[in-house]
């Protein structure tokens, strides 16, 4: 007891006291408390920021397709207006737009007025049946050349929606020159239809209209603002038709991302009319919005860099971080206020304990502040108490060390197989592996209830080997692969007393010590029968096995306490006090062949033990 009081000293007089433990430790749950909470609420505000962005940006596309949409729509009125002048009605109904120069001057002026009231309209081009074509373009002069109408690409398609338009890209120029392109900068959207009889609805010939993309962007340049998205417009078949970024280097950036992400958009355009993509460019990090469908099917793409809403959630997330801080200044000068009021108690106590290492137990009388301390000193004058009282009776309780030897060994291999079991649950849980844990718990309380037996140390051969049924049962779920058990027991000798938990630390040993070693499956062997009045009961494994001097290193290790286990000597150690100092267990082990104890058990006990 002095030499305890002793070391207690010694330890609490190092310079880590509880003192400094106490602070230091609310110091690092605060410091992890402050950087996860940071690390929580910057992602939270990340993503709802990046929805709230990717809803924006979804939005201004949506915006946009509808402006390009009117756009288009007006188009479409104008080209109405245009098929339905007498004069153009006129000149197509003779077959050939060469065959009345006034009548042409006429269709000129009244194409070339309607261009400067609709600045969209870059070019108009009308084609006969006789093989000709009529343009007039805000750049250029009324023009006259052959061009065989049947020869251009989109001519079948315009012929089967008998009036319907469709748009092409790159498609105004002659097509009997070039099929598509643009022989200017930037790209043209035509806008193409039958013109009809206003009478009686025959093809008279095909309107064109070339829109030039600047018109797009203008269509929709009031949507966006100086730090808003850049915008791609893509045509049915996945072309760029405009692609909006002021900045050359932005934009070839931009035109990089459509391009490495191609394959991923136009799987995603198939899937939905609307969606997301993050894309990477080196270490910066962009979102894709996209807008398909539509009468149209064109795709509206829009572009933006993930700093975008990074720079607007950074003060945001800086105030909570001075916050968290503050808040943890506070807590931290708080915990210095309370480890105070609990080490000032305890200091007082220990000052009063270094008075017993010089022999003098004497009752201590410190001043009390609280329940918990009023129950340490009233705890400390009874333990004084108490050693007056032990030193008296050390001799009569001689008499009954065998008993107290085997209680405290069997209570120290409760928890130690309690632990293997737990660790096993906890394997299980961390795997998710959730309906084995169920099985192994209830497995557990099983064991328990049956090693429990009302309260008895002595049990029936067949309950323990019941119970070390139930434990490989328990640790065949963690190592479903590692193990096989086979038990042959003789019914005769199963009701045979024998002390609890002796069977089951030498199937653990087998188990961890002589199969796991080996790497691959072994075989657990557990037999019982009646030999000569005895019953012999072994436990043999064919793992790695042990020389003769492993197995002596191990049983004085174990009894020196070198190594924190009851296993292979505390099972023998409890056998000799529970049968007076008999030799009744050997081990036969050979390296590589397995490992065999065999326990020799009286078919019998003495009365003392069975109350």
């Amino acid at each position: 007891m002095i030499e305890r009081i002793k070391r207690n000293h010694f330890i609490y007089g190092r310079p880590k006291k509880l003192a400094f433990k106490i602070p230091f430790a609310y110091f690092l749950v605060i410091l992890f408390t402050v950087g996860f909470s940071y690390l929580v609420l910057n992602h939270i505000s990340t993503n709802s920021a990046q929805k709230k962005l990717n809803e924006a940006s979804l939005q201004t596309i949506t915006s946009i397709r509808t402006n390009v949409d009117l756009m288009i729509g007006n188009v479409n009125n104008y080209s109405k207006m245009i098929f339905s002048d007498p004069n153009l009605q006129k000149l197509l109904r003779q077959g050939d737009v060469y065959s009345n120069l006034q009548t042409q001057s006429k269709v000129s002026a009244y194409l070339y007025n309607l261009m400067q009231a609709v600045p969209i309209i870059d070019s108009v081009y009308i084609y006969d049946n006789s093989g000709h074509r009529f343009s007039v373009g805000t750049q250029e002069l009324p023009t006259f050349m052959e061009a065989k109408i049947e020869d251009a690409p989109w001519y079948e398609q315009v012929v089967r929606n008998r009036g319907r338009y469709i748009l092409a890209l790159n498609q105004g120029q002659s097509f009997s020159e070039e099929t598509s392109g643009n022989k200017g900068d930037g790209n043209i959207v035509s806008f193409i239809r039958l013109i009809r009889d206003i009478d009686n609805t025959s093809p008279l010939g095909v309107l064109v209209m070339n829109i030039k993309d600047e018109a797009f962007v203008q269509a929709y340049s009031s949507l966006l603002d100086q730090n808003s998205l850049d915008i791609t417009i893509l045509d049915e078949n996945n072309r760029t038709i405009v692609a909006d970024s002021a900045d050359e280097p932005k934009g070839a950036v931009y035109q990089e991302i459509l391009t490495a992400n191609k394959a991923k958009l136009e799987q995603l355009f198939q899937q939905s009319d609307s969606g997301f993509l993050s894309a990477n460019i080196g270490s910066q990090k962009y979102t894709v919005t996209y807008l398909a469908g539509g009468e149209s099917n064109w795709k509206f793409v829009s572009i933006s860099p993930h700093s975008t809403f990074q720079e607007r959630n950074k003060s945001l997330v800086l105030l909570a971080l001075v916050l968290l801080i503050v808040n943890g200044a506070i807590f931290f000068v708080s915990s210095f206020v309370i480890s105070r009021s609990i080490i000032k108690p305890i200091q007082k106590l220990l000052r009063s304990m270094n008075k017993a290492p010089s022999g003098n137990f004497m009752k201590v009388n410190t001043e009390q502040n609280s329940y918990e301390f009023e129950q340490l000193y009233n705890g400390y004058n009874h333990m004084i108490e108490q050693i007056d009282q032990l030193l008296k009776r050390m001799i009569e309780e001689q008499k009954t060390i065998r008993k107290a030897e085997l209680n405290t060994l069997q209570s120290q291999i409760k928890p130690h197989f309690l632990y293997n079991t737990l660790d096993s649950i906890n394997s299980l849980a961390l795997s998710g592996l959730n309906d084995q844990v169920c099985y192994l718990i209830e497995a557990l309380g099983s064991y328990y209830r049956m090693s429990v037996s009302k309260g008895k140390d002595v049990i029936t051969v067949g309950e323990e080997i019941e119970m070390v049924r139930n434990y490989l049962k328990i640790q065949k779920v963690r190592y479903h692969d590692v193990f096989e058990a086979q038990f042959e027991v003789d019914e005769a000798c199963c009701q045979s007393p024998i002390p609890k938990l002796v069977l089951q630390p030498l199937a653990e040993n087998s188990l961890y010590h002589g199969i796991r070693p080996k790497g691959t499956k072994g075989i657990i062997r557990i037999s019982a029968r009646s030999v000569d009045g005895t019953v012999s009961i072994t436990i043999s494994d064919d793992g790695v096995g042990m020389s003769r001097e492993e197995i002596e290193q191990i049983l004085q290790t174990e009894r020196k306490g070198e190594i924190k286990s009851f296993g292979l000597w505390g099972t023998m150690e409890r056998l000799r006090i529970f049968y007076g100092d008999k030799d009744c267990i050997t081990v036969d082990s050979e390296p590589g062949k397995g490992t065999t104890i065999t326990l020799i058990i009286p078919n019998g006990a003495d009365a003392l033990w069975d109350s």
